[in-house]
């Protein structure tokens, strides 16, 4: 294709197929807004003082990664064969829509974590076939501008259920509706919207890449997934980009769940530091779809070595010019710039680099390495802090996830490098 073509390719809207795709992202990120905000307050309320809340909600998260951890990859193999991972998709998304809908109904703790853990269970699950999905609804040279495009309508699809269910619970009370009502219809207010999104990608897009039905064995799953593993050490350039994904992408997750508390440990204020992330998602909308377009013109690799740089320079920032509300401003809009951007080329990227017909065993994989990234970085601060004294320090040293991902991405292949 004639680099004339390319930038007109690049120039067309997006067909309907892409845009179903897109809206799942919209109507998941309200659950996942959600789970971040008022569930674990509703879980509080239930709990009762005597409990210990933030114990139970450990677990229970955990219990749910664990459990992601271990099915992805199998089901993912499953869901590889022809006709299955529309089916897969259904029954995960539905079986968690339904569950966010229940939620308001256990009248005790335990029960309601029961149905939480459910409902995280089945939205992280599928999102592996949402992401899988991806080949399948763009073409290679589309689905840069279609990830971002997922990504940043995401940012801002979580806000507007949000927005309607914090009204409902801060001033339902003028209608009657109690604070622990108003967020019992929150969940059912989530629920719908995740499913009016998930329709079109049901409705529009269809599996295009796949195994043949009568390939496949129960009997080869096992050793199936563990030749996937075997190929994934032995392909170069995929294992090295797997391996600065892991460090990268746990630096940008430890950086979103560490941003309050090393402001709180300076003394900002607390309502000042939520306005200033959530002018992080508003950012976040228009750069991520800008970061999609760069990604087409100057290729994926090259776009997300220059994050690892540029992150590597948002901690250095934060570590030592961090002091007062104005630095937290700034920092809020440097991280908006770089945070959708990094995560949807990197999940368009990993389309290009894999077998099309196993994406669905590939992103199991894939997502177990961001589902769990944030646990090496969080530990790095804290232990680096403890020993030296400084939080300063200890936030600076977070700079080695991004150097190590950079070398990682730097000894890549040049094959690999578009």
């Amino acid at each position: 294709m004639s680099g004339k073509a390319k930038a007109a390719e690049r120039r067309v809207r997006f067909t309907e197929k892409e845009k179903s795709w897109i809206k799942y992202d919209v109507g998941n990120s309200a659950f996942v807004m959600l789970s971040a905000t008022l569930i674990p307050i509703y879980f509080a309320e239930l709990a009762g003082p005597e409990s210990s809340i933030v114990v139970s909600w450990g677990f229970t998260e955990s219990a749910a990664s664990l459990l992601i951890a271990l099915l992805m990859p199998f089901l993912g193999n499953i869901a590889d064969v022809m006709g299955n991972k529309k089916k897969f998709l259904l029954g995960t998304a539905g079986t968690g829509i339904v569950a966010c809908a229940a939620l308001g109904i256990p009248l005790s703790a335990s029960a309601f974590l029961v149905v939480y853990l459910i409902a995280n269970v089945m939205l992280n699950s599928s999102m592996v076939f949402y992401d899988a999905f991806l080949v399948d609804a763009a073409q290679p040279q589309r689905r840069h501008a279609v990830s971002s495009a997922g990504y940043a309508w995401g940012y801002i699809g979580s806000c507007i259920p949000f927005v309607t269910c914090l009204v409902i619970v801060l001033f339902g009370d003028r209608l009657g509706i109690s604070t622990l009502n108003g967020i019992r219809l929150s969940f059912l207010i989530t629920a719908l919207w995740w499913l009016a999104f998930t329709i079109p990608l049901l409705r529009k897009v269809k599996q295009v890449h796949g195994r043949q039905r009568s390939a496949f064995s129960r009997r080869t799953v096992i050793p199936e997934v563990l030749s996937t593993l075997k190929y994934i050490t032995k392909t170069k350039h995929l294992l090295l980009f797997m391996l600065a994904y892991f460090f990268y992408i746990d630096g940008v997750h430890t950086i979103i769940k560490m941003a309050v508390s090393f402001g709180s440990e300076l003394g900002l204020d607390s309502t000042m530091m939520v306005l200033a992330l959530l002018l992080t998602q508003i950012i976040a909308f228009p750069a991520t779809i800008v970061y999609g377009r760069l990604a087409q013109r100057f290729g994926a690799w090259r776009m997300i070595s220059i994050s690892t740089l540029c992150y590597a320079a948002i901690v250095f920032y934060a570590a030592f010019f961090l002091q007062s509300s104005r630095e937290f401003w700034i920092l809020a809009v440097a991280v908006g710039l770089f945070q959708g951007g990094i995560q949807a080329i990197s999940r368009s990227y990993f389309s290009e680099i894999i077998p099309p017909d196993h994406a669905d065993e590939f992103y199991g994989i894939f997502d177990i390495f961001g589902k769990y990234a944030a646990a090496l970085g969080t530990f790095l601060i804290g232990f680096v802090t403890m020993i030296t004294g400084n939080a300063q320090i200890g936030v600076f040293s977070l700079c080695i996830m991004f150097v190590i991902a950079f070398v990682l991405l730097m000894k890549m292949p040049r094959f690999a490098r578009f």
